[in-house]
């Protein structure tokens, strides 16, 4: 089932998400129903947050990425078919001389920006077993990680942005709150009249 996506305003995507267990009412339901969200958005990532639930949960499927011509054929090799739940997963540590990517949010569409991160990261986390795994990610594939741990610590990639570029997508991230923009994905908009 497609869930509607949470746009950018909603106070839901600032909470710090909640570890859940086992026991977490149809979570396989839930993470299948959140697959087919994100596919239908053309996303890369989707976290718990972004479909109104505060829980350390959240998807990647780097696929996508993989046919970049940019990228070297070991990073497309480590990109394709690389498709993963994480469930309460805690970031080790990230390491690295930062570097600029270009990213864009399902929560808040339309916008892209450049956004500094470390390129290497250790995460610690359960899989839908619930079996725990640490593991070191780098690159393109640390990123998405970031992005979408980023989502369940309730910060946004606009929040990495200057105060400056703030500023000038203020008017802009507003309208997305008011639902003054149009996307070809189910979206739920915090600051409008239910009925629309």
């Amino acid at each position: 089932m497609i869930l509607p996506i949470v746009a950018y305003g909603d106070p839901v995507l600032r909470k710090v998400a909640k570890n859940i267990d086992e026991d977490y009412p149809k979570l396989e339901e839930l993470i299948a129903n959140m697959w087919e969200t994100m596919y239908n958005a053309h996303g890369v990532g989707l976290a718990a947050p972004q479909i109104g639930l505060p829980i350390r949960l959240f998807l990647v499927d780097t696929t996508p990425f993989s046919d970049d011509e940019e990228l070297s054929p070991e990073e497309q090799e480590q990109l394709n078919g690389f498709k993963k739940a994480f469930i309460n997963a805690r970031i080790e540590e990230e390491s690295g001389e930062a570097w600029d990517f270009n990213e864009g949010c399902l929560s808040i569409p339309d916008i892209r920006e450049d956004v500094k991160r470390k390129p290497k990261l250790t995460i610690t986390y359960q899989d839908e077993d619930f079996q725990t795994h640490t593991e070191t990610y780098d690159g393109l594939l640390a990123r998405v990680i970031q992005h979408e741990y980023d989502h369940i610590q309730g910060v946004l990639f606009t929040d990495k942005l200057s105060s400056l570029k703030k500023r000038l997508l203020k008017s802009r991230l507003d309208k997305i709150s008011k639902g003054k923009i149009s996307v070809d994905y189910k979206m739920r908009f915090p600051n409008i009249k239910k009925g629309r």
